[in-house]
């Protein structure tokens, strides 16, 4: 049998970083659009958590003049600012830059449209903050721009991991482990997708807060299979998946929503994003599983310890609970 004091100290770890960091993937968003020979439209929106605004800016080269248009907007966590960049040069071929994000710990997804039909996705990051425009297009910047990001949201995305922890603690063997993931992340592709193509609108906060409840309700199922009790999480935990997937599927597509895709590439965007979710996801599962079969001890352990997981899963899964409606009613 697993060890139940492997699984509280797997948990513990994870859990002991979550309350801080849960779903606080916010890259800045940079949008170029050409609309006119060498006159574009900038839309800049960087992420904001009250009065405070991370000091980045776009840098563009010096034979190109970007000026404000507009005053700035408070927009679901960001602030928007809109500029016009204009230069006797064309975009193709010179650097974009944004300064000070070495300083920071985000990234920025910037995303270009071109009148000659030329589309580009990038992806910098605080040790990368300088992306050269390519002279011809390239999907091959959307798959591995959005996958990337996909990882980095599913592996930030404590919550969502932490619901994965405690199906895998519910589920026994791992044929029935590998089936349970797989209908996790079925339901929750199929809600994300319906949801970036707008075929779902169901507003973030109460997605947020119920997701926080979906994981207090599999502590409290862990609670139970301790106690002997045969509950239908235990006899079918991949159900369970299925349906709060669709649920945890919603709350992707927010924190998706809020960043911006490539809109002349949803599909393609939106596919390799979904991709990068669940490569991160796997990699979870397999490193956690690795964890508890190398540091497996057989013995009995007393039940005060085995009930270290689902105490301390239901802890922080009700505080994000408590933050979240207070949010709501903020």
């Amino acid at each position: 049998m697993i060890s139940w004091v492997i699984r509280a100290i797997v948990l513990t770890s994870l859990a002991g970083a979550s309350s801080a960091i849960a779903h606080e993937i916010r890259p800045a968003y940079l949008q170029i659009d050409e609309t006119a020979p060498r006159s574009y439209h900038v839309l800049w929106k960087v992420p904001s958590r009250g009065e405070i605004v991370l000091d980045i800016q776009p840098q563009f080269d010096p034979g190109l003049m970007l000026t404000k248009a507009g005053v700035e907007a408070l927009l679901d966590g960001f602030v928007v600012y809109r500029y016009h960049l204009t230069g006797e040069e064309n975009l193709q071929g010179t650097e974009v830059k944004i300064r000070n994000l070495p300083r920071t710990t985000v990234d920025v997804l910037v995303n270009v449209n071109l009148l000659d039909g030329g589309k580009y996705t990038f992806l910098l990051h605080p040790k990368t903050n300088t992306v050269t425009i390519p002279r011809s297009a390239s999907k091959w910047s959307v798959v591995s721009s959005c996958t990337r990001l996909g990882i980095e949201h599913i592996l930030l995305g404590i919550d969502h991991l932490l619901f994965v922890l405690a199906l895998i603690i519910l589920t026994r063997g791992f044929r029935s482990i590998v089936k349970t993931v797989t209908a996790f992340t079925i339901a929750h592709s199929i809600t994300l997708s319906l949801a970036v193509l707008g075929y779902v609108h169901i507003p973030g906060p109460p997605v947020e807060a119920t997701i926080a409840l979906s994981i207090m309700f599999l502590a409290l199922e862990i609670l139970r299979t301790l106690e002997g009790e045969e509950t239908l999480t235990s006899r079918k935990p991949w159900l369970v998946a299925l349906t709060f997937g669709l649920l945890h599927g919603l709350g992707f597509a927010g924190a998706l929503s809020r960043i911006g895709l490539p809109q002349n590439e949803i599909p393609l965007a939106l596919a390799s994003f979904n991709v990068g979710v669940e490569l991160g996801q796997l990699a979870f599962v397999c490193i956690v599983l690795l964890l508890i079969r190398t540091l497996n001890v057989k013995q009995d352990w007393p039940p005060a310890a085995r009930k270290i997981p689902p105490y301390a899963i239901g802890a922080v899964s009700c505080f994000w609970v408590i933050d979240r409606i207070w949010a709501l009613a903020a």
